[in-house]
């Protein structure tokens, strides 16, 4: 899975312009699935083999982080807002891609600021973009108001089995469910590419109500913390430690029995399994659980350091585990 990751990651596609990553995503299934594109842009793929008694969906979100120029300035440089929730205290310096074009995130540099400046972080509205033009109307044949903005990142791997890029939140959950379709599953099974998570869980809302399952399996990636200076419960997961399986979060409270399954099915088969350890975050699941007359949802996430930043970093055997889990998962819940 890990040339799926890689190619994944560095296609750019943030919320509301997920086409790239959709693109390619049909290009690895569509001999594998009968796929269609609802109008929001959602990828709806379903695998045929023995009928089941439940209906069962297992989703995850194709759109990443970015920024969006909001105004062209007189010497230039750009204005720009965030896409989803993104740190200003990660972007300035960042290299980034816009309209086709490479620009710096810029500021003052540090010699030119003031004490009290130094000891606060810069907002987005004090930053720019720099695109090596000289004035406005040189930018403005090259980019435009509404033009998506993407992190530069490289794909990395180092250490002991790490991994870093940037959209690995949710590029992962999307390789892992291209690996799925094409291992063929044994019973029906619908998957949803879905877009727009980042800006509120807009595409599973759709897609869910489309396929209206009995239970679903979101594929998420979730923030570990576990770094120097966080300490107990403040790491919330480990990398290293297998996927995480949530009791709650600030959108859903999980099933509870698929809660227990989860950690049952990974002792049972010697997976490392792990929660989190503080209730924060969210995903697709908050719109899915809730979607018709309501669906019984679980998500396997993975652990990942310095999410929403060009640098998100998990461990390759936390995502091997985390297929070995949801495989086995969907085996026990077809005709549960």
């Amino acid at each position: 899975m890990t040339e799926l990751l890689k190619d994944l990651c560095l296609l750019n596609g943030i919320s509301g312009d997920e086409g790239r990553v959709r693109e390619y995503i049909i290009s690895q299934i569509k001999d594998r699935a009968e796929v269609s594109v609802d109008p929001l842009g959602n990828v709806i793929a379903f695998c045929k083999g023995k009928t089941p008694k439940n209906k069962v969906i297992v989703s995850a979100h194709m759109d990443e982080v970015g920024l969006i120029v909001t105004y062209i300035n007189s010497d230039g440089t750009l204005k720009f807002d965030c896409v989803g929730g993104v740190d200003p205290k990660v972007v300035f310096g960042k290299r980034v891609t816009v309209g086709g074009v490479t620009g710096v995130i810029a500021h003052k540099a540090v010699h030119n600021i003031s004490k009290d400046e130094r000891n606060r972080t810069v907002p987005f509205d004090d930053l720019v973009i720099d695109i090596g033009c000289e004035s406005g109307e040189e930018a403005q044949k090259l980019v435009r108001q509404g033009d998506s903005v993407h992190f530069v990142s490289e794909f990395l791997s180092f250490g002991d089995g790490f991994v870093k890029c940037k959209a690995i939140d949710d590029r992962a959950g999307c390789a892992m469910m291209i690996k799925l379709i094409q291992d063929k599953p044994e019973y029906d099974t619908y998957f949803t590419f879905v877009v727009q998570e980042e800006i509120g869980l807009r595409g599973a809302t759709a897609a869910s109500y489309t396929v209206a399952p009995d239970y679903a399996f979101v594929l998420e990636a979730t923030t570990a913390s576990d770094i120097p200076g966080a300490q107990n419960e403040k790491k919330v997961c480990e990398l290293g430690k297998g996927p995480v399986v949530s009791y709650m979060d600030r959108h859903t409270i999980y099933d509870k029995q698929m809660y227990d399954l989860a950690f049952e099915t990974a002792q049972q088969n010697g997976i490392p399994c792990q929660t989190k350890s503080v209730i924060a975050g969210g995903n697709d699941a908050g719109a899915i659980h809730l979607s018709r007359g309501g669906v019984r949802t679980t998500a396997v996430s993975l652990p990942c350091r310095y999410l929403h930043s060009p640098g998100c970093v998990i461990k390759q055997s936390d995502m091997d585990n985390a297929y070995k889990l949801i495989k086995l998962l969907l085996d026990r819940t077809y005709n549960k």
